[in-house]
């Protein structure tokens, strides 16, 4: 709905601090990105994970002449609509919503800003600007085929454009999410030993990396070296990223943001030569921290929990909070009860839904450490 302009602060720094400012943002403190939020302070959250991304889309923008805080603000926003347990949560929760429209973060994180956020007195969600609802929507790129059921019912309302690219604020976003991941799951998977740094040198980027941290400084501290050989594969993507997509854009002979929604293909991109690179990179990972033993093991104890807590609350919603309670009165058929539990699972961060798989089975927490993103 149309507000009136802030006389200190521009549309889309509203935006960003409407984003901070919710409760689905601060829950990303608690919900997994790798490792369980309460297996080590060192680790990655997905908020920790969300400034990462929003510092290095800042960046960006910055060296690319794009608008730095419609940037941030996308990159802040990606990960809201998150399961607790990650990507592992969300499969799970997909499998039990298939028969009701199924789910999908992306499109919760859509839901989340236009209406599940509650605080204003005028509106529902956040009241974001289209540009940064459509960054939000797209920045993944062109959203074809059956649309999740939230983002229909979002794009319905809003018309996002969802067949052309978005922005290319939002395209730093998604590739600044690219690269805090490949940079940052490679430290965290150091530190918790399920790799060497002996063994990392043996990827494209990180072996130069460390190579030029030796000759530079020799006989330097192992965790020392680690992280100047990290910061300098964060670096090298970063480089990358502006110097091709400065030259895309000028080569795209762009005037308006509408130039590049429909240019029909992306213009913020890595080179050729260092995407190869980051795919060497992501299949290590893969295999060596997303699909570790000990990892899998995890991935199933708390995939059931959430298959265990639907039916719950599906079956006697009533014991979801106070406040859920118009809403559960207010569902006309079963489909809508379901999305109401799912937004109530979905919102839930590790730890809120351990503790309440405990209260309502009367069964342990999981004993194990490590999930997969």
């Amino acid at each position: 709905m149309p507000e009136d302009e802030s006389s200190f602060r521009s549309c889309f720094q509203r935006d960003r601090d409407r984003i901070i400012h919710a409760s689905a943002f601060r829950r990303l403190k608690h919900k997994t990105q790798v490792f369980v939020e309460h297996e080590g302070d060192s680790y990655r959250t997905r908020l920790t994970h969300s400034i990462e991304v929003a510092q290095v889309a800042r960046t960006i923008a910055g060296a690319l002449g794009l608008d730095p805080e419609l940037t941030e603000a996308v990159a802040l926003a990606h990960d809201l609509g998150h399961t607790p347990f990650g990507h592992t949560g969300e499969d799970a929760l997909h499998a039990l919503m298939r028969p009701y429209g199924g789910f999908d973060h992306n499109a919760q994180a859509i839901r989340i800003v236009t209406k599940l956020e509650r605080h204003y007195a005028e509106f529902d969600g956040c009241n974001l600007t289209w540009e940064c609802l459509e960054g939000i929507a797209k920045h993944n790129g062109p959203v074809v085929g059956e649309l999740p059921w939230a983002l229909a019912e979002c794009n319905g309302a809003f018309d996002l454009e969802l067949h052309t690219h978005a922005s290319a604020e939002a395209q730093v976003a998604a590739l600044s999410d690219d690269i805090a991941y490949n940079n940052h799951d490679l430290l965290d998977g150091l530190r918790a030993d399920l790799f060497s740094d002996d063994e990392i040198q043996a990827l494209p980027i990180v072996g130069v990396c460390y190579a030029e941290v030796d000759r530079a400084y020799p006989n330097l501290d192992p965790y020392r070296r680690r992280h100047e050989a990290l910061r300098r594969v964060f670096g090298v993507m970063v480089s990358d990223v502006i110097d091709t997509s400065a030259a895309l854009i000028a080569e795209s002979r762009a005037q308006s943001v509408e130039d590049i929604r429909h240019l029909g293909r992306p213009v913020i991109q890595f080179s050729g030569q260092l995407w190869a690179q980051l795919q060497d990179i992501r299949a290590f990972l893969f295999t060596r921290m997303y699909r570790a033993p000990s990892v899998m093991e995890v991935r199933a104890e708390v995939s059931k929990i959430v298959e265990e807590l639907f039916p719950i609350y599906l079956g006697d919603p009533r014991q979801m909070p106070a406040r859920w309670h118009a809403d559960i009165e207010a569902a006309g058929n079963e489909a809508a009860l379901a999305r109401i539990v799912s937004d109530y699972i979905a919102g839930m961060t590790d730890r809120f839904a351990i503790q309440d798989h405990v209260r309502l089975t009367g069964r342990p927490a999981p004993t194990g450490h490590s999930i997969p993103i």
